[in-house]
């Protein structure tokens, strides 16, 4: 007896639904707005995708959406880069670069300058300083700024300092 001559879905249905089931199940992939920069910032910032290391700080690549050649990301949760963001109100405050400001610090690691803010709900983002393109990178939750921070920033500095000359980046 043929089974598909008398129910000729009978099979295939089940089938179906599991196929989307598994298509359809929960993706824990990070989402992330894409910034707009200027051609001369999208220029660098798409030189710089090019060059970003496979691994940060031990976290594989797993970019977010939507796809983009200005942003990436590593690890679940995901550590974040956006380049060609517009520059943080904190970069220019005086009383950052006094050392007035608990939650921002300017600083250093390996060639490559970062204005280092921590977040209302307590994460850490750090903005390059003194680059043709603003590259901002956020830790996700319970990283902490101090040690993997540090080690993120280390892990793309080589990329930074290759794609992102030294200058002043657009007003915008």
């Amino acid at each position: 007896m043929n089974i598909f001559r008398h129910r000729p879905f009978g099979l295939l249905a089940p089938a179906l639904l599991i196929a989307v089931a598994g298509c359809s199940s929960a993706d824990d992939g990070a989402t992330v707005a894409v910034p707009s920069p200027d051609a001369k910032t999208a220029k660098v910032c798409r030189d710089l995708h090019r060059v970003l290391p496979q691994k940060l700080d031990g976290r594989s690549r797993n970019d977010p959406e939507p796809r983009s050649a200005y942003t990436a990301g590593w690890g679940n949760p995901a550590i974040i880069l956006r380049c060609g963001v517009v520059r943080p109100p904190k970069m220019v405050d005086p009383e950052v670069a006094e050392g007035g400001d608990p939650d921002a610090v300017a600083g250093g690691v390996n060639g490559v300058d970062w204005l280092m803010e921590k977040q209302g709900d307590g994460t850490w983002r750090f903005t390059t300083a003194n680059r043709v393109a603003y590259v901002q990178v956020s830790l996700p939750e319970g990283m902490s700024a101090q040690e993997e921070g540090t080690a993120v920033l280390t892990d793309l500095a080589t990329a930074v300092k290759k794609a992102i000359p030294q200058g002043i980046a657009s007003m915008r």
